[in-house]
């Protein structure tokens, strides 16, 4: 599991292993907003005033997703986008997934 650094200013790494429920669960409490989409994944939904922004949130998820080499699911549309992450290597969720998400949160202001 990941070390107790902020989420977001870790990196992803090749060499992780499936969570344990247990895990999975204590790092989705540091994340906000995000949710389990089964058991294999975690998802969020953001939303934004028009269409430009929704673009221009898409292109930054897909650099950090470059950039970390872990690579979520994307369903966009006129103001809104949903992601999701899962490790497919590992057959469900890393901590990589959590990484990505805490650094995708990391993108926009914290809900109030």
């Amino acid at each position: 599991m990941a070390d107790d650094a902020p989420l977001h200013l870790q990196a992803c790494r090749a060499d992780v292993a499936r969570l344990t429920p247990a895990e999975a669960q204590a790092l989705l409490a540091r994340l906000d907003g995000w949710s389990f989409d089964g058991d294999d994944a975690i998802a969020k939904r953001f939303t934004f005033p028009d269409f430009h922004h929704t673009m221009a949130f898409v292109n930054a998820v897909a650099w950090i997703a470059h950039r970390q080499d872990h690579h979520p699911d994307v369903t966009l549309g006129y103001g809104h986008c949903a992601l999701r992450f899962n490790t497919h290597s590992v057959g469900g969720l890393s901590v990589n997934d959590f990484i990505c998400a805490a650094r995708v949160d990391a993108l926009l202001p914290p809900s109030p």
